[in-house]
C-alpha cells in the first residue's frame, strides 16, 4: 500500500514486517542515515522518553547534534497501565481519546484521576532527568522528535502540540515503526516524519518491530543523556 502522506518518508521494503531491529540502537543507526540531510540545520534532537532515548542518542551522535527530552506520559486507567487513554506533556498539554475512553468504560473521575497521575510523573521525571538544566531553547529551531515507535500516536501528539507552544521553527517526527493510521493522524501537524518500519492492520504492538525489546530504565536514560558528549545544554 502506498497511501501514505506526502511528508511520510519510509523505506517500502520494510512495510508490514515485524522483526525489523535488533535492538533500539539499531533502530537508531537506520533513522540516522535517513535524517543525514539535516545536519547541515543544526537541529537539537528531543527524546520521548523512556523508550526513546537509546534511538535519539545515537541519532544526536551521528547528526552531531545537542540531545535533550520532552518529557511526556500516557494516561492509562489504574487497572491497566498498558492501555492509554491519553497523554500529557511537561507542560501540562493534555489529549484524551474519547474512543479509548468509551472503549474502556471509564468514568469521568477516572479520567480525571489518569490524568493526575500522568502529570505527577510527568513531573517527577521532568525533575529527575532535566532538574538542573532544563530543556533547550528551541524557538525558531529544527526540532528532531523521536521515539522508539507510535501505536495511537496520542503520546507523540502531546509532546508536537507543547513544541509548538514553545515556538519550534520545524517539527520532524523521527520513528523506527509505526501504524499507518497513526502516521497519518501525525502528519497534518508537523513538517515531516521519518519511519522506515509501516504497518497496519487490527494488532499492532511497537515491541513487534524489535527482535531485543526491553523496558528502559531511568537510570539507562541519565547515562545515556550525559555520556559521548550529548549534553542536554550543548544546544
Amino acid at each position: 500500500m502506498t497511501d501514505l502522506p506526502a511528508n511520510v518518508i519510509d523505506q517500502p521494503e520494510l512495510r508490514d514486517t515485524v522483526g525489523v531491529f535488533e535492538n533500539r540502537t539499531e533502530a537508531g543507526e537506520v533513522l540516522a542515515e535517513m535524517l543525514a540531510e539535516l545536519a547541515e540545520e543544526k537541529p537539537i534532537v528531543l527524546a520521548i522518553p523512556a523508550g526513546g532515548v537509546p534511538v535519539a542518542a545515537v541519532i544526536a551522535r551521528q547528526l552531531k547534534a545537542p540531545l535533550s527530552l520532552l518529557v511526556t506520559s500516557k494516561a492509562t486507567p489504574s487497572w491497566n497501565t498498558e492501555v492509554g487513554f491519553g497523554a500529557v506533556a511537561f507542560d501540562d498539554t493534555e489529549l484524551i481519546n474519547p474512543e479509548a475512553v468509551e472503549r474502556l468504560g471509564l468514568s469521568e473521575a477516572e479520567v480525571a484521576e489518569g490524568l493526575a497521575r500522568a502529570k505527577a510523573k510527568v513531573a517527577r521525571r521532568y525533575r529527575n532527568f532535566l532538574g538542573e538544566t532544563g530543556m533547550p531553547e528551541v524557538r525558531g529551531r529544527t526540532v528532531i522528535l523521536v521515539d522508539d515507535g507510535l501505536a495511537s500516536g496520542y503520546t507523540m501528539e502531546v509532546a508536537i502540540r507543547a513544541l509548538k507552544k514553545l515556538g519550534a521553527g520545524k517539527i520532524i517526527v523521527a520513528v523506527p515503526t509505526a501504524h499507518r493510521q497513526a502516521l497519518r493522524r501525525i502528519a497534518p501537524l508537523v513538517d515531516r516524519i521519518y519511519c522506515p518500519n509501516v504497518r497496519s492492520g487490527w494488532v499492532y504492538a511497537v515491541a513487534e518491530a524489535y527482535r531485543h525489546w526491553y523496558d528502559v530504565p531511568e537510570a539507562e536514560v541519565k547515562t545515556l543523556l550525559t555520556g559521548d558528549g550529548q549534553q542536554q545544554g550543548n544546544a
